[in-house]
């Protein structure tokens, strides 16, 4: 333990926060992974990423017609909890300020990237679009309210990341079952993108990472470690 204090003075960086920097990092290769390829091909124009499948599945013959159930809104999964996991991770005090700000940042256009292309505040009305109008209103009130989220304890913080990156885990499984429709439509059968893999391993590591810190104490927070601190000196 104190081994790991004197590296993390060292470092400049609390033990605490040294917590939650890997779940930062899996979380930034999940969003990495979404904005990718996740139908890979050679004309660029082809090429699917996960935030491209959200309309796309629309025109898929097998999903319009109900031979394939499937909700579309399943695909903005992954920037709902992007969304939500950043403004949360802005609020923990034990982070360095440029990566909270950072996050904090990215929290407003991971929200805003659920609208649909081409939208007007007319069209944004239809019920087609209420679902993810509704997960863009509740991203950017969860921002608002970061004041008072702030307060949340590291526990319950980290059980609602790891439930978050599980749930988006749905848009892999979506994306597996209009798989083979898209292969058909492009007469071809194409290999999972890197997209893909990078966006399902970050939400699993990013809730493996949450599960294991909930199974082990915290630790203070870092205003108690600095007063400890400033007592033994």
């Amino acid at each position: 333990m104190k081994a790991d204090a004197q590296t993390a003075r060292r470092s400049g960086v609390s033990p605490v926060a040294r917590r939650w920097l890997p779940l930062s990092l899996t979380l930034l290769i999940a969003l990495i992974g979404y904005f990718g390829a996740w139908l890979p091909h050679r004309a660029a124009g082809l090429v699917i990423t996960g935030l491209d499948l959200a309309e796309y599945v629309k025109f898929i013959p097998q999903v319009a017609s109900g031979q394939i159930a499937l909700r579309r809104e399943l695909f903005y999964l992954p920037l709902l909890a992007g969304s939500l996991t950043a403004g949360w991770l802005a609020t923990r005090r034990e982070l360095p300020r440029s990566i909270r700000a950072g996050f904090w940042l990215a929290a407003i256009p991971l929200a805003l990237a659920m609208l649909p292309p081409a939208w007007s505040p007319g069209r944004l009305r239809l019920p087609e679009f209420r679902l993810q109008m509704l997960a863009i209103v509740l991203c950017l009130a969860n921002l608002l309210l970061l004041p008072l989220l702030r307060r949340l304890p590291n526990r319950l913080v980290l059980a609602l990341i790891a439930l978050l990156s599980m749930a988006s885990l749905a848009a892999a499984w979506g994306y597996l079952q209009v798989r083979p429709a898209i292969a058909e439509l492009y007469r071809a059968n194409l290999a999972l993108g890197w997209g893909f893999w990078a966006n399902l391993a970050g939400h699993l590591a990013t809730a493996l990472l949450a599960v294991v810190e909930l199974l082990r104490p915290i630790g203070p927070p870092i205003a108690r470690q600095r007063g400890s601190a400033r007592g033994r000196r």
